[in-house]
């Protein structure tokens, strides 16, 4: 454990002004001189060990289940699904909703799935490939991730772009955005529900061997999802799967544009997919933070936390703290590293890491294969640097190998 500044001497972040950002001096100064800082909602914790207990911490409970009756949202679509998502339940009711999805999303699950992967990837570049550039969020990044999910739910590939324009606008609902959109994020919620039922009913009359078949006979007896709890579970299913890969694959591409012999390792040897992926993750995470509430009055390691208060866990901060990770800025895709903290921890470790690893270690090394000298182009637009974050447009520039 790491000495412990009084509060009035621990740094201060404003965590929702638009120019703060994670990969900031602010940032890495505050972890320099203190493992916590003070914000506007709570606590940051800046450091990998602290956070990698915090993550475990029974005094800290899922913080984002209040995100939108914090913002004056409630009632209404978004509101019901957020309340009742798996990402923020929390007790007996998240053990139970998390045990029976478990076997849909498991590492044989995966590993069935990437055969599929590799040929979409394929498909997809062979687009750009002879272009010498690349518009990779719409050419590459957003169909990839969506129709990495069509593959794994076995719905029409022509279905991507209804899937991804709702998830997009759903999106604006977990923004401070959030009040000005939200009869369009309620507009997009329903129209995923209607096609969820939709495949709901149809799997259960013909089921097959996809994720909603397995779970409509895997709970057909005994204990069993709801159909409101299976509609919402794979609405959240395709949110978070198409908007996390999507800005993960984004971010990767701009540390390998910024580390290009790592990117000419990946190259010639495309079995190194799978560390790549992780050491991009750990130092360029889409979630740079994770979001937890006190549940009651507690003491960490000196620091007196308050029932109610927000800790905001900074996974990029973790990922690339010195204490563990000398240099920790740099990557080195043949090292062995502890584990980065992108996926959560504790009882809200990501559900579907297993799957997001496969298809994202896929991808990388199809598009190392491809791509060499890769500079970033004109006209990139960004999300803030903070929260979820990734490029909405990134034009790359390359040479084909």
């Amino acid at each position: 454990m790491s000495n412990t500044l009084p509060v009035e001497e621990a740094p201060y972040f404003d965590i929702s002004d638009p120019d703060f950002a994670m990969h900031s001096d602010e940032v890495r100064e505050g972890r320099d001189k203190s493992w916590y800082a003070r914000t506007n909602y709570g606590f940051a914790i800046l450091r990998y060990a602290e956070v990698t207990e915090l993550l475990k911490s029974p005094h800290l409970s899922q913080g984002s289940a209040q995100w939108p009756e914090h913002n004056g949202v409630t009632s209404g679509a978004f509101y019901d699904w957020w309340t009742k998502n798996l990402l923020v339940l929390e007790g007996d009711e998240h053990h139970r909703i998390r045990r029976l999805l478990n076997p849909a999303f498991s590492p044989t699950m995966a590993r069935n799935l990437e055969p599929a992967f590799d040929e979409l990837a394929r498909e997809l570049v062979a687009n750009f490939a002879d272009k010498g550039e690349v518009e990779f969020v719409s050419e590459f990044s957003e169909p990839y991730a969506t129709r990495a999910l069509c593959i794994m739910l076995d719905l029409p590939h022509s279905d991507w772009e209804f899937i991804a324009h709702h998830a997009n606008i759903i999106g604006y609902g977990l923004s401070i955005q959030v009040n000005e959109k939200i009869d369009e994020v309620n507009a997009s919620v329903n129209a995923l529900y209607e096609y969820v039922e939709k495949l709901i009913a149809e799997r259960t009359a013909n089921p097959g061997e996809d994720i909603i078949s397995r779970l409509i006979v895997h709970t057909a007896s005994g204990d069993k999802l709801s159909t409101d709890e299976l509609r919402n579970a794979l609405v959240t299913m395709l949110f978070g799967g198409m908007d996390t890969t999507r800005n993960q694959l984004g971010l990767m591409m701009r540390v390998f544009i910024d580390h290009p012999d790592q990117w000419e390792l990946l190259a010639a040897d495309p079995e190194l997919g799978r560390p790549a992926m992780e050491e991009a993750m750990r130092v360029a995470p889409t979630t740079t933070w994770v979001t937890r509430e006190a549940i009651d009055d507690f003491e960490y390691n000196g620091l007196q936390i308050k029932g109610g208060t927000t800790v905001h866990l900074l996974t990029y901060a973790a990922g690339t703290d010195p204490l563990v990770f000398p240099n920790g800025e740099d990557i080195d895709i043949n090292a062995e590293r502890e584990p980065h903290h992108t996926f959560g921890g504790g009882v809200h470790h990501c559900l579907g890491h297993y799957i997001a690893r496969a298809d994202m270690s896929v991808a990388l090394p199809i598009l190392a294969k491809t791509m060499k000298n890769m500079r970033a182009g004109e006209g990139a637009i960004w999300l803030p640097d903070s929260g979820n974050t990734g490029p909405l447009k990134m034009p790359i520039l390359f040479d084909k190998r």
